[in-house]
């Protein structure tokens, strides 16, 4: 047999290792947790951002901030109008008898129908009828209240010399007892007949006066009666003048709400007149805008290969659909060969600044209400918080968070996904 090691070996018995306290683990383990905590979120921004670097610059829209005017427009599209485009309604019900077809030029007081209403003509010639009753009357009344003044003037006049005799008759009577030719008994019958006389006197004037009161009276009564009917003679001779449709401004039949011979009822619409010596462009604007918008505002309108100056004239206090009507007239010489309903570009001037930090109009505006944008620098982008004012149409101002120079993500800004940093690809 071959001999091995076997008697040499030696069985040593394993040494048992000190483990550390456990303080000293659970203070390793706080500071590996610790550690942890801090640098993760660190990894997952630089992963993040590393994510974001794939998207291309040809993907994004950039704007420079600069320091320029901002002039802040509302745009859009307007129609022509005629400023003075009445609209003719029947005063009276009726058959109607057309003189003018649409599209026919008219001139200011031209007929351009006539309403036939027999009823209205039977009530005119019934009041005037009764207008000449009430006219004789008072005529008659005048004539009884002459007579009658004059049968008093006779009493009063009759009294008087009556009076007058029985005074001298007192006077005689008195000179005669006094000479002894006649007894106290004649003068007493005189002195009676004088007093009876007075009183007679007195009664006539003052049934003179009564008369005369009293005719003036029923003569005002009977002249007001008469005028009354006057009056509903001529507001029926109004309406009845009011049957032939006249034209109010020089201009062009626009429309007809009617035909030949047809019924209308009172009120009824007849016809429209389109006076085209003043025109002006209605056009549309949003609730938002028309806050600010006011009267004598500038505008400009386009169309036909043109362009004219114009002015807001009027604003409508009503809002519908979300959107205000707004007018503007032409400055200047009115332009030509414009017709109503036309449709031209309107733009109307809100506001101007000269010298303000602006960038240009994008996504970053609607998303997140403006607050944040982010900002481009050497391949990298950084999202950052801006403050915005004014807004126009291409170019908005900003007030902090920007400085002149730098630039920006104007559109794709959703590419980075809201993170705080980001790489940008050529």
């Amino acid at each position: 047999m071959i001999r091995d090691t076997s008697a040499q070996d030696q069985v040593l018995s394993p040494r048992r290792r000190r483990l550390p306290p456990r303080w000293l683990l659970a203070t390793v383990g706080l500071a590996a947790l610790l550690a942890l905590s801090y640098t993760v979120p660190k990894l997952r921004d630089q992963v993040g951002g590393q994510g974001a670097s794939s998207v291309k610059l040809s993907r994004l829209s950039l704007s420079t901030a600069e320091i320029g005017p901002l002039t802040r427009e509302v745009s859009g599209e307007g129609k022509v109008v005629a400023a003075i485009s009445p609209t003719l309604y029947a005063g009276n019900a009726g058959t109607v008898s057309l003189t003018v077809q649409a599209g026919d030029p008219v001139q200011r007081g031209q007929i351009l129908a006539r309403i036939h209403s027999p009823e209205l003509a039977t009530r005119l010639a019934q009041e005037r009828s009764n207008a000449d009753a009430l006219k004789s009357e008072w005529l008659r009344a005048e004539a009884d209240a002459r007579q009658q003044r004059a049968q008093s003037q006779s009493n009063l006049e009759t009294a008087t010399i009556a009076q007058q005799s029985a005074r001298n008759e007192l006077k005689r009577q008195t000179q005669a007892f006094e000479a002894g030719a006649t007894a106290r008994a004649q003068v007493d019958q005189a002195q009676d007949a004088l007093a009876r006389a007075e009183v007679a006197l007195r009664q006539a004037r003052g049934l003179l006066d009564l008369k005369d009161e009293a005719s003036k009276f029923e003569l005002q009564a009977k002249r007001q009666a008469f005028e009354r009917q006057q009056l509903n003679v001529q507001d029926l001779s109004r309406q009845v003048d009011e049957l032939a449709v006249r034209s109010p401004v020089d201009g062009q039949v626009g429309q007809l709400f009617v035909t030949e011979r047809a019924s209308v009822a009172k009120d009824g619409r007849l016809l429209s007149v389109v006076d085209l010596s003043a025109l002006e462009v209605q056009m549309q604007v949003a609730e938002s805008f028309a806050r600010e918008l006011q009267a004598g505002m500038p505008g400009t309108i386009q169309g036909n290969g043109q362009q004219w100056k114009g002015v807001v004239s009027s604003i409508s206090p009503e809002v519908v659909n979300n959107e205000v009507a707004a007018r503007l007239r032409f400055q200047g010489q009115r332009p030509e060969q414009l017709r109503q309903n036309q449709r031209l570009s309107v733009r109307v001037q809100l506001d101007h600044r000269d010298r303000v930090l602006t960038v240009a109009r994008g996504s970053f505006v609607d998303e997140g209400g403006g607050r944040f944008v982010y900002v481009l620098k050497d391949g990298q982008v950084q999202r950052r918080a801006i403050r915005l004012g004014a807004q126009g149409l291409a170019r908005v101002e900003v007030l902090e968070g920007l400085q002149p120079g730098e630039q920006i993500v104007s559109n794709g800004g959703e590419l980075f996904q809201g993170k705080e940093r980001g790489m940008v690809s050529e």
